[in-house]
């Protein structure tokens, strides 16, 4: 368990404090003033000396001093010091916040550029980052705030971040141990499917609205639907079909009397005579075709087959001149070869024996003797001869290889000499065959004569026209007779498109029912989903509120006189998660007034405090009001609203308990 006590606090020119110091000797004391005395600044420096914030958790307050007018004072520190015991330690920590002044070049005043602060260490300079680190050494911001104002946790802290810190003292619970509580949640596991709790819970939110909003709409379609159905009264359905079949039966039968009227016995045998004629008309034309096309298509047939002929022998005629010229080429390579094989011949043969005759022994450097040097050079003869025999043979077999290299190439060069010659033979024919079916085929071409000049195929034309002509005055005069009757079909359809319009009032009357049905059908569905969402919501909440009265049992446990509202019952009858402080039954933040919040504050960091192992000094702002404080382990400093004291007084345990006496 760590302990921090005050020993002094010193103020200089700090939000209009000129000098003021606080000589605790980590002792419980009184500071007594009146309003705007700086009492409640007292605690704005400690806060600051340590986190750069005042006691209401403001960064951007000023702590500047100011003159009469309002206006800053300038060229003053702003200097804090405060002496503490830590666990019988002791730190001394000072900060002097200054305005920064600097003269620009070419100027003759300072100007004011900004603001620097120091940091001391036991009266050592330091750097931010070593003071900083030395503080959080200590304890964390967030924690120190909390044990040192006992109105911290109730009135600068969120109720999410009140909640999440009861939470840390007590230790929360599992879903498993919840539901295991009460047998009543035992289905819930397989609800949630592996959801939690708040995650289902949007779920349900979700689905449930998207249901509403379905529910809502439903009834405005059935009403929309019934809105549109056709009137029925008077009409029967099966009465309307049988007087539609039998407007239907009399429409055909006025169709077939046309077609008798437009195919009767005249109009019908002058149309046979047509469609003889026209087979015969077909008969003289293919006569007239067959001869002469024949043999135009026979001629373009021999045309296109030279043509073709004609090219597959140029294109053979220009591979053999490409095997030609590789042929000439392969020919030069081998004779430029033999060339060089002759003259290296003749380098090894014309190549004579020479021998160094004056030899000396390689060890002792003597003559050798005269028959040593003999052999020697008779040995050396005979390997210059064998050699040279050797590279004389070599270069003769490569010049017999390269002759008959030379002589296969050459009669190849001949072969394909040969087949050139021939080539070109065909395709001088072929060119003379093409000139001859060329002009057989234009002289053929000129000897086509046009069917219309056919006598025979002119005058059964005319015969077919005449029939035609014949065949439109027969139509013209029964023409009256079939517009007559058409006027009847138009009037009998009309009838029969009324009727099948009343008829088609039933099918869309039955269609409309059968969605009614539908949506009803929906609308049950979504009704008894609905419901079965609202059971389930129901056990969530049932599941939020065992959780909750657990853990506020739980939490309420660890504390003397505060007590916990943890959730709070809705007019729906849901529930909704708070974190209202309770002491006897009244809301912290209506109804209680400041003895009790004190109290209430004092109690709730004496646990803090057990949690966090860690005691430090309490600033109790307008303790006047209160006339007994709740025990605590702490250092406190009770700042005192006295009308009487126009500058800060402290009273220290001695003096307070010889008043006392």
């Amino acid at each position: 368990m760590k302990e921090l006590r005050l020993i002094k606090l010193n103020l200089r020119n700090f939000k209009g404090v000129q000098q003021f110091t606080l000589d605790a000797s980590g002792q419980n004391v009184k500071v007594f003033g009146d309003n705007a005395t700086g009492k409640t600044t007292v605690f704005d420096a400690f806060i600051w000396l340590l986190f750069d914030k005042d006691s209401q958790n403001k960064k951007d307050f000023s702590l500047k001093t100011l003159d009469g007018s309002g206006k800053e004072k300038h060229m003053l520190e702003h200097e804090v010091e405060g002496i503490f015991s830590l666990d019988g330690e002791k730190i001394a920590l000072r900060k002097v916040y200054m305005e920064k002044w600097t003269r620009k070049r070419g100027s003759a005043t300072d100007e004011f550029s900004g603001h620097t602060t120091d940091y001391f260490i036991d009266g050592v300079p330091s750097k931010l980052k070593d003071y900083k680190s030395l503080v959080d050494s200590i304890v964390q911001e967030d924690i120190f705030k909390l044990l040192t104002s006992p109105s911290f946790f109730n009135e600068q802290i969120k109720k999410d971040e009140r909640r999440k810190t009861l939470m840390e003292i007590c230790g929360d619970l599992s879903d498993e141990e919840v539901i295991a509580s009460d047998k009543s949640l035992s289905s819930l596991p397989s609800i949630l499917a592996g959801r939690t709790i708040e995650n289902h819970r949007k779920v349900i939110a979700a689905r449930r609205s998207e249901i509403n909003k379905e529910l809502d709409k439903i009834p405005v379609r059935i009403d929309e639907i019934r809105r549109g159905l056709p009137e029925l009264d008077g009409l029967n359905k099966d009465s309307l079909k049988a007087e539609i079949g039998k407007l239907n039966a009399e429409i055909d039968e006025m169709m077939n009397q046309i077609s008798s009227i437009r195919n009767g016995k005249a109009i019908s045998d002058k149309q046979k005579a047509i469609q003889e004629i026209e087979i015969e008309l077909m008969q003289i034309k293919r006569d007239h075709d067959s001869d002469s096309k024949e043999q135009l298509y026979q001629l373009k047939a021999r045309v296109q087959e030279e043509q073709s002929n004609i090219s597959i022998l140029t294109a053979k005629l220009e591979s053999n001149k490409n095997s030609q010229r590789f042929n000439n080429e392969q020919i030069k390579k081998v004779e430029n070869n033999l060339v060089l094989l002759r003259q290296k011949w003749q380098e090894v043969n014309s190549q004579e024996f020479t021998h160094n005759d004056q030899c000396e022994c390689p060890a002792c450097g003597q003559a050798l003797p005269e028959e040593h040097v003999s052999a020697a050079r008779e040995k050396a003869l005979s390997q210059f001869n064998l050699g040279r025999a050797k590279k004389l043979e070599e270069i003769n077999v490569n010049g017999k290889k390269m002759a008959e290299e030379k002589r296969v190439i050459v009669e190849q060069g001949e072969k394909l000499t040969a087949e050139f010659e021939k080539l070109n033979g065909q395709i001088v024919d072929k060119q003379e065959l093409l000139e001859k079916f060329t002009g057989q085929l234009k002289q053929q071409e000129n000897l086509l004569t046009d069917i219309l000049d056919n006598p025979a195929y002119v005058s059964k034309l005319q015969e077919k026209q005449g029939i035609e002509a014949e065949i439109k005055q027969l139509l013209e005069m029964s023409e009256g007779t079939i517009q007559d009757i058409q006027l009847e079909i138009i009037q009998l359809k009309q009838s029969r498109d009324q009727l099948q319009g009343e008829v088609g009032k039933f099918v869309l009357v039955e269609q409309s029912e059968n969605r009614i049905r539908e949506l009803e059908m929906q609308e049950k569905e979504l009704a008894a989903e609905f419901e079965k969402l609202e059971h389930e919501l129901y056990l969530t909440e049932e599941f939020i509120r065992t959780k909750v009265n657990l853990l506020t049992e739980k939490i309420n446990s660890k504390f003397k006189y505060a007590r916990f509202k943890l959730f709070e019952q809705q007019i729906n009858g849901g529930l909704t998660e708070v974190c209202e402080t309770l002491y006897e039954g009244v809301p912290y933040s209506s109804g209680l007034n400041n003895a009790a919040k004190i109290n209430v504050g004092l109690d709730i960091i004496n646990t803090l405090s057990e949690h966090y192992g860690f005691f430090a000094p309490i600033f109790i702002d307008n303790s006047e009001a209160v006339t007994k404080l709740v025990e605590t382990k702490a250092q406190t400093i009770s700042l005192v609203v006295s009308e009487k004291d126009k500058k800060l007084r402290v009273e220290y345990p001695e003096q307070m308990m010889k008043e006392a006496i």
